[in-house]
C-alpha cells in the first residue's frame, strides 16, 4: 500500500508506535467483524446460525472477529434479520467506553451509518430513549434502515446541524457519544478512498470541524454526565489536542479514565502539560483493530437547561391497539399516534421535538390504507419470535429461506398475517392463506437471484 509520505512522517513522531509493526499491518488483509445484536438474538441463535467459528474481539462482549473465508455475509438470513451487524473490530470500542445503562437517554449526535447507535441500543434492552442524529440526509436514510433492521423500539432518529439539535435538548441526556467526521486514517487498511482523500489541510480542516461539533454537544450533558469524544483516525490535532483545548476552555467538564484495557495509552507527548491526556485510549492496527480514538469526560458544572415534554395524543388511533393485539400476545411496546400516513408506536420520554429534524420516533405499526390499517416491516422487524402470534419458522439456509427473501410466496399453514423467522429471529412477515404466505419482505431489501 502507497501510504501518503506526510502521513507517515507524522506517524513517525508518536512516541509509542513502531514503525516497522505499523508498517507491517498494513500488509495483510484487514481484520473484519460483527456484532451480535442481543435485541433479537441470543448467543446460541448466533453461532448456531453463521455458518462460521467466532473468535472474541477485545473490544466489546458482544463483538466478534469474522474469519478470512465469510465471503456474502449481508446475504444471509441473520443478517437479514438484524441478528449482528458486519463492524470494523475497533469501531465497538467507544460505546464500550460510553458504557449506557438501561434507563439512561442517550444521544449519539454523528450516528450514520448506525453501527454505535444500535450497539447503544442493545445494551440500553429497550429501556431509556436513544436519540440518533445524522446530519447528512442521504446518510440520514442509511441510519434509519440499520436502526429499523434492527428491531430499535426506543430511538429517534434525526437529521439536523448539532448546534441546532443540542440547545434544543440542553441538559436532558445522561450519555452523549461524539464519534466525530475524520480524516479517516484509522481506514487507509480497508478503503483506498479514505487514502486518496487525505492531506495535511484535510486534517486541519476535520479538527475545525470537530472542535465546534463538541462545542454543541457539551450543551446537551447533563449534570453529572459523559461525553465521549472519538474518531477512527490517528492525528494530534483531531485527538489529544483538541480533547486539551476543548477542557482548557470548558472547566465544567474533567477527563475520566476509558476504565478499559485495550488499545493504549493515548500519547502524553502530545498533551498540553496540564490534562493526563494518558486517561484516553488509541487502539491502532497492531492492538487487533482498524484504529480509533476515545476520550470520556464527565460534566461536573450545573447544566440547568432540560426540554419541554413531548405531548403525546390523547385520542387512541382507530384500529392500531386491535391490530397490534392481533399480531402480538406481548403488551403493545409504544404509543400509538398517526403520522401522515402511518401509525407510529412512540417510545415513552420523549421530549419536544419540533423543528429538529425527525425521520422518526420509535417504531412503524402500520400504514393507513382507506378505512383500515395495514402492517408495516418495521414492527415486525422490532419484534421477537416468541411475542407474534402467527409465526412461520424457517432456518437459517435452505431453498424455503432463499425463496422468501427473494421476495417469493412460500408454503405455509398459518392464517392472516404471520411473522417469518430465520434460525428463531424474525426478518419479516406475509399475509398467509390458502397454505401459502404472501410475501410482504420490502422489495428494497430482497436478495437477488
Amino acid at each position: 500500500m502507497n501510504l501518503p509520505e506526510a502521513f507517515l512522517r507524522r506517524m513517525a513522531q508518536f512516541p509509542s508506535v513502531n514503525m516497522e509493526a505499523f508498517l507491517a499491518c498494513y500488509e495483510a488483509p484487514p481484520r473484519r467483524g460483527l456484532r451480535r445484536n442481543p435485541l433479537k438474538c441470543t448467543q446460541e441463535q448466533l453461532e448456531q446460525g453463521a455458518g462460521w467459528a467466532l473468535e472474541a474481539s477485545p473490544f466489546s462482549s458482544l463483538s466478534y472477529y469474522l474469519p478470512k473465508n465469510a465471503d456474502g455475509v449481508g446475504r444471509t438470513a441473520l443478517h437479514h434479520a438484524g441478528a449482528f451487524y458486519v463492524q470494523e473490530p475497533s469501531a465497538s470500542s467507544a460505546v464500550t467506553v460510553l458504557d449506557p445503562q438501561p434507563g439512561d437517554r442517550v444521544l449519539d449526535l454523528c450516528a450514520a451509518p448506525g453501527g454505535k447507535s444500535t450497539q447503544i441500543a442493545g445494551l440500553l434492552n429497550g429501556k431509556g430513549l436513544l436519540w440518533s442524529n445524522e446530519i447528512m440526509a442521504n446518510r440520514a436514510e442509511v441510519l434509519l434502515s440499520n436502526m429499523e433492521r434492527l428491531g430499535v423500539r426506543n430511538a429517534v432518529v434525526s437529521s439536523t446541524r448539532p448546534d441546532v439539535l443540542c440547545p434544543a435538548l440542553a441538559g436532558f441526556f445522561d450519555r452523549v457519544l461524539v464519534d466525530a467526521p475524520c480524516s479517516g486514517e484509522g481506514m487507509f487498511g480497508h478503503d483506498p478512498q479514505a487514502v486518496a482523500d487525505w492531506s495535511e489541510e484535510h486534517v486541519a480542516a476535520c479538527a475545525v470541524r470537530q472542535r465546534k461539533i463538541m462545542e454543541s454537544a457539551a450543551e446537551a450533558v447533563r449534570q453529572g454526565g459523559v461525553l465521549v469524544y472519538s474518531t477512527c483516525t490517528f492525528s494530534k490535532e483531531e485527538n489529544e489536542g483538541l480533547i486539551c483545548d476543548f477542557l482548557r476552555d470548558h472547566p465544567e467538564f474533567e477527563l475520566a479514565d476509558c476504565g478499559v484495557d485495550f488499545g493504549r495509552p493515548a500519547e502524553a507527548a502530545f498533551g498540553d502539560g496540564v490534562t493526563d491526556i494518558t486517561k484516553a485510549r488509541r487502539i491502532l492496527p497492531m492492538d487487533g483493530g482498524a484504529g480509533h480514538f476515545i476520550a470520556k469526560m464527565i460534566r461536573a458544572g450545573e447544566n440547568d437547561a432540560f426540554p419541554k415534554p413531548y405531548e403525546y395524543p390523547k385520542k387512541d388511533v382507530p384500529g392500531a391497539k386491535e391490530l397490534f393485539k392481533d399480531l402480538f400476545s406481548c403488551k403493545c411496546w409504544g404509543i400509538p399516534a398517526q403520522v401522515g400516513q402511518r401509525v407510529v408506536l412512540l417510545p415513552e420520554g420523549l421530549p419536544r421535538m419540533d423543528k429538529l429534524g425527525v425521520l422518526r420516533a420509535g417504531v412503524v405499526l402500520a400504514e393507513v390504507k382507506k378505512n383500515r390499517l395495514e402492517p408495516d416491516h418495521g414492527v415486525f422487524a422490532a419484534a421477537r419470535a416468541g411475542e407474534a402470534r402467527r409465526v412461520l419458522a424457517l432456518p437459517p439456509e435452505g431453498p424455503v429461506t432463499e425463496a422468501y427473501l427473494r421476495g417469493e410466496e412460500v408454503p405455509c399453514n398459518e392464517k392472516g398475517y404471520t411473522a417469518v423467522t430465520v434460525g428463531g429471529v424474525v426478518v419479516g412477515f406475509g399475509k398467509a392463506s390458502g397454505g401459502m404466505l404472501k410475501n410482504k419482505y420490502p422489495k428494497g431489501l430482497r436478495n437477488r437471484r
